[in-house]
Formats: structure tokens, sequence, C-alpha cells
């Protein structure tokens, strides 16, 4: 491994859910500690599962030992209770001081998922700032969230920076701002570190497919015009050339050969470290240590090649049958990213136009590629994108040229400064999205959502928007908030998409409950790619599918509608294909 030769003393581990980030991350750390190093782990991932890997509980405040691995210590920095935290902070000294209706209105300000973020990146600055805290380490390792929260933190210094130098209201919706100004010495000391190649390297993890290389690509570039260039990429979980002739196997090697070949130019110039893929999950110190080891031997044989269990989870379909029988309606499709979102997004639209239904198919999420999964010409079915950056600079205008424009120039100014608000472009594109829900009236619209930060940020704006109207109706009459619809089963059905996987189906658990607060009762759960699904015979695909147990069992507890998806030979792009797998069950199965 390039990345244990000379590691840099802070080590961010990033990428999408699901890519086996955590794990590269404990098994570095493991392996750093067993050199002799004096090593800190810390999680700032939301769905963290450090206590799951090491057995331990993790505190949220001071480091712990590990057990059995000397050197090491463990932190998590909770995003929810720092927000908490933060809110108590701002809002406990005033609470006895300023009106009742005040400190509503503050507490409002204060609950979207902004908040969150802030208070999470303010915990992850404080520790990078304090010399003293990290002192007695020779690295420190960061098992980051996936790529669109570590983005968001990474952007949030300059956005504040912005801010706060050109904020002199101190209206916001990032709220009392003495509280962040207090902050910006830390904050660029932060992003000072992060750009730093002699002391911080960025280790980009992604799986060996396209898509995942697509979006490692993207953070590559977005980290880049940050200033921060020190990276490298590790590709984790490449199918080993075994000998097998599983149909399986074989194509799974051909479509991660061609995707190596094929990797964006950014990618090609990165030291690159390639990982194999593992029969079991990374849980356990024996595992760990021998997940990042070149012995052969190393890693310890799975304790039986239990053939998979008979799967009696329906297909897709018969989700898309139950979607049918309202002739229209908004179908939202949500999930953390690299779980196949866009893929089953677009399997149920398709399947819907194939049937005769118009279908407006879109999707909010920035690294979306419907263009490369379906086809805009397939009958019956629209295809378009709700441009984030597009959406928030029309926004912006509209405003100013509406609420702005009997303003007198201070008043404009002011309107300026709360439109530079990082808030505004989740705001813009949930009014967008708000006219294409207004289509599933008529007809079917499945949106392709953005990963769970995003979404949930939509979620925020939502609630505000129909507090706002509720809240100023007047007695005896009706509306029908954009909230209002998303609650109602009848108008819309949120399906989950995971994969059979830790932390995916954490993951996913966490989204369920994020919806479930909002007063959104998740209408199914699609399992996507199960390779117990697809029956297959190479001992170490086979022991793969034996882990999935589990976590299916977990879902079907959870859940009572579910479909599953299996691991395909072929790449599920084109309206044929989509079709193909919409349509595909779970093969016959041999019983244990």
């Amino acid at each position: 491994m390039r990345l244990l030769e000379q590691p840099t003393r802070l080590l961010f581990f990033t990428g999408k859910g699901g890519v086996g980030k955590t794990s590269l991350a404990c098994a570095t750390a493991v392996a750093l500690a067993d050199q002799g190093k004096i090593v800190l782990l810390v999680s700032t991932d939301p769905a963290s599962n450090l206590g799951q890997v090491f057995g331990v509980t993790i505190g949220e405040h001071d480091p712990i030992a590990i057990p059995d691995v000397p050197g090491l210590y463990a932190l998590n920095i909770n995003p929810e209770a720092a927000a908490q935290a933060y809110r108590d902070r701002i809002v406990g000294p005033v609470r006895d001081v300023l009106p009742a209706e005040t400190i509503k209105g503050m507490e409002e300000q204060l609950s979207g998922a902004c908040t969150t973020e802030i208070a999470a990146f303010d915990e992850f600055t404080g520790l990078l700032a304090d010399d003293a805290a990290t002192a007695k380490y020779d690295h420190v390792i960061f098992d980051t969230a996936p790529t669109g929260h570590t983005l968001r933190l990474l952007q949030l210094p300059t956005a504040w920076s912005n801010y706060l130098d050109s904020n002199e209201s101190g209206a916001s919706c990032l709220g009392p701002l003495s509280g962040l100004a207090k902050q910006r010495q830390q904050y660029a000391h932060a992003v000072a570190q992060l750009a730093n190649g002699d002391a911080t390297t960025v280790v980009l993890v992604s799986r060996p497919q396209k898509a995942s290389l697509v979006e490692a690509d993207r953070t590559s570039h977005e980290l880049a015009t940050l200033g921060i260039v020190n990276q490298q990429l590790v590709i984790n979980g490449i199918m080993p050339e075994n000998g097998s002739h599983d149909p399986l196997a074989v194509a799974l090697r051909e479509r991660e050969k061609a995707a190596i070949l094929s990797l964006p130019t950014a990618l090609v110039s990165l030291p690159m470290d390639q990982v194999p893929l593992q029969p079991r999950n990374m849980v356990g110190l024996a595992a760990l240590r021998a997940f990042l080891s070149e012995k052969s031997d190393a890693l310890p044989a799975p304790q039986s090649a239990t053939p998979p269990v008979p799967l009696s989870l329906p297909p897709l379909s018969q989700l898309i049958d139950e979607i049918e029988k309202d002739q229209h309606g908004l179908v939202m499709v949500m999930g953390k990213g690299g779980v196949g979102k866009t893929t089953v997004a677009a399997a149920i639209a398709v399947d819907l136009a194939a049937r005769g239904h118009a279908v407006h198919l879109t999707t909010t999420d920035p690294a979306a590629h419907l263009s490369m999964t379906v086809e805009s010409t397939f009958p019956n079915l629209a295809v378009s994108r709700i441009d984030p950056q597009v959406e928030r600079d029309r926004y912006r205008q509209h405003v100013m040229e509406t609420k702005g424009q009997n303003l007198d120039e201070a008043g404009r100014t002011l309107l300026e400064e709360d439109l530079r608000s990082p808030c505004t472009e989740e705001i813009a594109v949930f009014q967008a999205l708000s006219r294409v829900m207004r289509e599933s009236k008529e007809k079917f619209v499945v949106v392709d959502t953005a990963p769970t930060g995003h979404t949930l940020l939509l979620l925020d704006a939502t609630g505000a928007y129909h507090r706002d109207v509720v809240r100023n109706m007047q007695a005896g009459s009706h509306a029908v908030t954009p909230m209002m619809r998303l609650q109602d089963p009848k108008q819309t059905k949120m399906v989950i998409v995971t994969l059979p996987e830790t932390t995916p189906v954490l993951e996913a658990e966490a989204l369920q409950a994020d919806l479930r607060r909002a007063g959104i009762e998740p209408w199914a759960w699609v399992i996507n790619s199960s390779l117990s699904a697809a029956s297959p015979t190479d001992p170490l695909l086979v022991a793969r599918a034996a882990e999935e147990r589990q976590h299916v069992e977990r879902v079907q507890k959870s859940v009572s509608l579910v479909a599953i998806i299996p691991w395909l030979t072929q790449e599920p792009t084109g309206s044929e294909r989509l079709l193909e797998l919409s349509r595909s069950k779970a093969e016959s199965c041999v019983s244990t």
C-alpha cells in the first residue's frame, strides 16, 4: 500500500456511502498503530459505525483506547449532538430574557440541516485547531462523511467568510452571526491544514465501478478548486483473478477492468492503490489487520461457504404494479450516494412509460447521471434535471425583481446580503421541485432525489414553507402545501434504496427516521444489487452473499413493503436493460 509508505500526519478518507471508506480508515489506523505510532481515529460521519467495527462503544467527547491495539484511540463526532449543543449555546443565555415568541423564532431558525452542518464543522475545526488536544498523536485519521456532506463542510469556510465579511444585519438562516464570527480564525486554520500537502492527505475511496469513479473524479475537481490537491485514490473491492468461471464473477471482472481502463483524467494522475474484494464485512481486528496486508493468507478463511438462503422478496415490478393503480402520482426515490438510486428511479419511470403512462423523470441530485442511464427518446417519457446553480441564480433574480423593486438602496443591499446565504440554493431547488410536483396531479412524476443531507435540506425548506402558509391562512380557508402532498401516501410514494451492506442499511434507516420526524412515512424499500438474489457459484461471491443475509433480514423486519433487485451481469443502462432490471426476480437458491 503506497498509502502506508510515507503517510502524512493528517489523513482524510472520503467517498460515497458503501465504498468501504470506514473500513479503509480503520484498517489504516490499526496498521499505523501496529507500526508503533500513536494514532487518533475520528469519525465525522452522521452514520458512523466505528463502534461496530471495533466492538466497543466509542466516546463523543474524549477519545477512548481501542483494546488490543496499543497506541490507537478513537472518537466519534456526533453531528446531531453537536447541533443540539450549538442550539443550547446560542439560545440558552437569552431564553429567560427575550419574549417567548422571539425564542420560538430563534429555535425555528436553528432547526434546519444548516445548523447541523455548522455544528459538526464547528467540532471538527475545533479539534484541528486545538494543537494541545492532538499533540500526542503521530497521526490523526478522519473517517469523514460521504462525499456530498464532506464537500459542504469543506466549502463552508469560504462561504461563511464571504458572508460574514459582507453581512452587517445579523439576520441569517445560519443563526446569530456572533457565534460564527468568533470562529473565523479557527475555520481559516482548518482550511489551511487541509490544503497543506506536507501535513495532510485526502484519500478518495471508490469502488471499481464507472459511476463511483465519476463521483470520485467530481470530488477531486471540487477539492482542487478549494486548493486541496494533496489527494490519493484507493479503488476498493476489486474482484480477484481466482480462476472462477462463474458468469457473475467473470462479468464483474470485465466490468471493473473496463471502468479502471477508462479512469477520468484527473484520477489517472493521482497516486493509486487497489484493494481486492473481501469475502466478509470488515468487522473485528483480525479482518482489519488482514485487510491491507500483502500476504495472500493473511485474511482469515470464511467460516463456511454457506449457499444463499431462498429469497421470497418480490421484484421491483411488483412495486410498480402498486404505483400504477393510482394512474398518476409522485414517486420520490431516495437514498445515500452509490446505492443505485438513479438507476432505480429510471427503472420505475421507464416501466411505467412502457405501460403507456405519461411519465416525467427528473433529478435534483447534483451528482446524478440520468443522461448516462436512460435515453430521453423513450415513448411517453420526459427526462429533465433541476440544476441547483441555475435555480439559485433564477431565484435570486426573481426575488430582487419582486421583493426588491420597491426597496430603497439600503433595503436592496440588505436583501442581497440575505440571498448570499448558503441556504438560498436549497430553497431555490425546492421551489423548482414544487413546480414539477404539481404535474403529478395528471401524470406520474418520478424524482431522483439527492443524497440524504441534500434531501433533508429540501425537506427543511418544505417545512418552513408549510409553516409559513399555515401561519398566514385566513380562517376557514384551505390550502395544500408541498409538505402536505409529501405526507399524503395517496399523492406521494417515498421509496428508499439501499444495498445489502452494513453502512448503506444504517444510512437508510437514518433517512427513514428523518422522514418520520417530518411526518412522512416511507412507502417501500428497494434492496439493490443483491448477490444472494443472483445465486453466485464463485466461493468469494458465495461468502459475500451469505454476509448479505443479516442485512436483508434486518430490512424485512423494519418495513412491510420491500423489493429486491439481483446483481446483474450487465450495466443497467438504457431502457431495455432498465426494463430487465425492474422485472428481474431473485434466482431460485439452494436451501441450506
